[in-house]
């Protein structure tokens, strides 16, 4: 037997931009049921970077106590050591108070926060360990979703239906929705080594000897990204545990004497780096958004924020539609087509820009960037040029290109 629910939106994925777009509908009135996978949010996610435009976001909703609640670090800038001179790219100190940083806290924690206070909300619903499996059509018309849970399948029949289930969405994939991919040179491994018991200072990247290395500080240790070619796992698999410590600890030195503590190439984790986009995000009464409308590369830790910003852009188009009883078909799809309109050049801008740096970063792996000493022309650029840009840098990245708020009158007083 089939469970059914009714609902007003139903949304597969509770991520960032799912759990936000449910929470803000939920704030507006909206019945809305959110579909997640899996039976709580504790999964080691390596995106954990939530920028200004999000805390701003936070803070609008109310949420500012709470998101401060959750342990994390803060990046006031974004520093490179290459070939071992710092170099400070991004300062985020430029920006309009009160937040002139990056939060580097747990997804899971952030996720769990905003589930707890959507389920304060009479209209909204959460079903956890329920899986999104493809969509339900009527006439040619998305009406629902169905989906999977230990208790058997289950039927969500709802007059939106959202797509929020990342990069690998079934949802999008039943839809026969493919995105264009943009190719990527490269492929990044994680994992994570403690803290050096002698202070470390904040580096986002260390560049040396062909290699580029993430280093993003949390409270406790660092989560690391080792830049490598695309394809190229199997090689560092073949030759071993102590080579692969090695290799870190010569781009990044101070790490030397943690590196021992990363047990075998298992607690290495491949992710396969994709920049892609839909053409069309959405098809007759259903809208794609976050990594199911446009997979975001690392660079720049953006992903989630891209996908906060889709989402308020959802609620802000589509909650004067939902609001009105028995919503008009036209007008919804009208309304979908509309947050694409919206946030479809930010995303092609900063995948553009990330595009740039994945170029900046194979020639800075494949050549000598800075001499030591730095030769005029580079220390005219560190010293003249790059103090130009970072006010600049500080916005693109701290923000995004378009930076969302949610409208006047979305949110029930």
């Amino acid at each position: 037997m089939v469970e059914q629910l009714d609902t007003t939106v139903c949304i597969a994925g509770g991520g960032p931009a799912g759990m936000v777009a449910g929470l803000i509908l939920a704030r507006a009135g909206i019945d809305v049921v959110v579909l997640e996978k899996h039976s709580d949010f504790l999964r080691d996610f390596r995106g954990d970077t939530v920028h200004p435009s999000t805390l701003n976001l936070l803070d609008q909703l109310g949420l500012g106590t709470e998101t401060n609640a959750i342990d994390h670090s803060e990046l006031s800038t974004l520093d490179a050591v290459i070939d071992g001179i710092r170099v400070r790219a991004v300062d985020f100190t430029t920006l309009p108070a009160p937040h002139r940083y990056i939060a580097m806290m747990p997804q899971w924690d952030l996720l769990t926060m905003l589930a707890d206070e959507a389920r304060k909300q009479p209209s909204f619903r959460l079903v956890l360990e329920a899986t999104a499996l493809s969509e339900i059509q009527e006439n040619g018309r998305v009406v629902g979703i169905a989906a999977t849970t230990p208790d058997g399948p289950l039927r969500v029949n709802a007059a939106l239906s959202v797509a929020a289930d990342g990069r690998d969405s079934a949802l999008r994939k039943s839809l026969g929705l493919v995105p264009t991919d943009y190719g990527v040179p490269i492929d990044v491994l994680w994992f994570r080594v403690p803290r050096p018991t002698k202070p470390m200072r904040d580096t986002l990247a260390h560049i040396r000897g062909g290699f580029a290395l993430v280093t993003i500080p949390r409270p406790e240790y660092f989560q690391c990204g080792l830049l490598i070619r695309k394809g190229s796992f199997p090689e560092f698999q073949k030759a071993g545990i102590e080579k692969f410590r090695q290799t870190v600890a010569n781009i990044a030195p101070r790490l030397a004497g943690v590196t021992a503590e990363i047990g075998s190439l298992d607690d290495v984790k491949l992710l396969s780096v994709q920049i892609n986009r839909l053409d069309n995000w959405s098809a007759p009464g259903v809208l794609c958004i976050g990594d199911a409308a446009h997979a975001m590369s690392p660079a720049f830790g953006v992903g989630i924020n891209y996908a906060v910003q889709d989402a308020v852009a959802l609620a802000n188009s589509l909650v004067p539609v939902l609001r009105v009883p028995h919503p008009d078909t036209a007008a919804i799809d009208a309304a979908c087509a509309a947050v694409q309109r919206r946030r479809a050049r930010p995303t092609a801008l900063m995948q553009r820009m990330q595009r740039v740096a994945h170029r900046l970063i194979g020639r800075a792996t494949a050549t000598t960037v800075i001499h030591t000493p730095p030769r005029l022309r580079e220390r005219f650029v560190i010293a003249v040029l790059l103090p130009r840009i970072r006010p600049i840098l500080a916005r693109i990245v701290g923000y995004g290109f378009r930076p969302e708020r949610i409208a006047r009158g979305v949110l029930r007083s």
